[in-house]
């Protein structure tokens, strides 16, 4: 009789502990679960992926500098891979230690003593709310600058995808002007076949000729006219200037239109949508790559809160299978989840729907998905 009544008095006074300070108590204690588990996958598997890489790049790797690998590639590779893949190990951590809370009626026990459902999903908002921080960071600002030399790292040991030349390149460097280069090398910076053409109410005012012309790196938008010819129109009348060097300045540099597979991941994003504005303004059709990538980080940032909804509904009763069942049904959604954003990138790319809509159709059916098994998780 006093072992029952001791069962009750515990009970009630566990029952009592959830309702008041120990609701802190399940926040930290979901909270760090659930972060825990996170990034203990993020590493399991980087150092899976590290063991492919290798294996897969051994020849590059065997033939360059041990420092450039490790610093200029691999402190650039893994936050890079860890970052692409941050859904997919958002969702394993939230299935894996839910379905494990639930498989040992822990859940149960949190809901039965008038803790709701809403309730209870808080600390797993709290936890995507730090993991879509630490996404939009990265993404938006820390990863995209050590990308250049993990890019410049594979141009130069691995495959070399860096468009180094450009043919019949043109291009409006201002309203009324307008740039045009019969050839241009990327290794000497030097154009050929180049004229500047200035224009005035639709009337040609102008026109910068020259045989060649070099761009200084070390000096933004400076470029040097070799053997120009400058003609001056004014009505019937023309004025002709000619001279062997002129110094001038030109608001276009060789990356407006030498774009190469990966230079979007080279930009933060607030010099990503910079770009984005320029080469719209100077009438430069290839950067829906920029537009997409643009878009991506946003809406993989969003993600993390509606793949959190998805495991927490999905996984929070305990159903026969076990663990497996679970785990099994969150990796085929996850990475339907990748899979899908890819394929809608390619809508993007190919004109079909604008880069945002592309981009954020896998959030917003997701999304769907993840208020229906919510709703039915309710009915706990």
């Amino acid at each position: 009789m006093s072992d029952k009544k001791k069962s009750k008095s515990g009970r009630k006074k566990f029952h009592f502990g959830w309702n008041s300070i120990g609701l802190k108590l399940l926040d930290i204690f979901i909270l760090k679960k659930y972060l825990g588990t996170f990034f203990f996958a993020t590493l399991l598997i980087l150092a899976v992926v590290t063991m492919f890489d290798i294996t897969e790049k051994l020849d590059a790797f065997l033939t360059a500098p041990l420092k450039e690998t490790l610093f200029d590639y691999f402190v650039s590779f893994l936050p890079y891979f860890a970052n692409q893949l941050a859904p997919l190990f958002t969702f394993i951590a939230v299935i894996f230690f839910t379905t494990k809370l639930a498989g040992n009626s822990e859940i149960i026990a949190i809901l039965s003593s008038g803790i709701s459902f809403n309730r209870f999903m808080r600390p797993y908002m709290i936890g995507a709310a730090v993991i879509a921080a630490m996404i939009f960071a990265l993404s938006n600002y820390v990863i995209p600058p050590t990308n250049i030399k993990r890019i410049a790292y594979t141009n130069k040991y691995v495959k070399n995808v860096q468009v180094t030349s450009g043919v019949d390149i043109q291009l409006m460097a201002r309203p009324g002007e307008v740039v045009y280069i019969g050839r241009f090398e990327n290794s000497s910076k030097t154009g050929y076949r180049f004229s500047f053409d200035k224009f005035k109410n639709k009337e040609l005012v102008s026109r910068l000729t020259s045989q060649t012309i070099t761009y200084d790196s070390a000096r933004m938008y400076h470029w040097t006219a070799h053997n120009y010819m400058i003609r001056d129109f004014d009505g019937m009348k023309e004025k002709i200037r000619t001279g062997d060097k002129l110094d001038t300045i030109i608001p276009i540099e060789p990356r407006d239109f030498l774009i190469s597979e990966d230079d979007q991941e080279t930009m933060t994003t607030p010099q990503l949508s910079e770009y984005i504005d320029n080469q719209k303004s100077r009438g430069v059709a290839n950067i829906k790559a920029f537009e997409i990538e643009k878009e991506r980080r946003y809406a993989s940032t969003a993600a993390a809160f509606i793949l959190t909804l998805i495991g927490v509904s999905l996984s929070a009763k305990k159903v026969k299978g076990g663990m497996g069942i679970n785990i099994g049904i969150g990796l085929v959604l996850s990475f339907s989840y990748i899979l899908f954003s890819a394929v809608t990138s390619q809508f993007a790319i190919s004109g079909m729907t604008s880069p945002w809509v592309a981009m954020w159709i896998p959030n917003f059916l997701y999304l769907g998905i993840g208020l229906f098994l919510y709703y039915r998780a309710r009915k706990f």
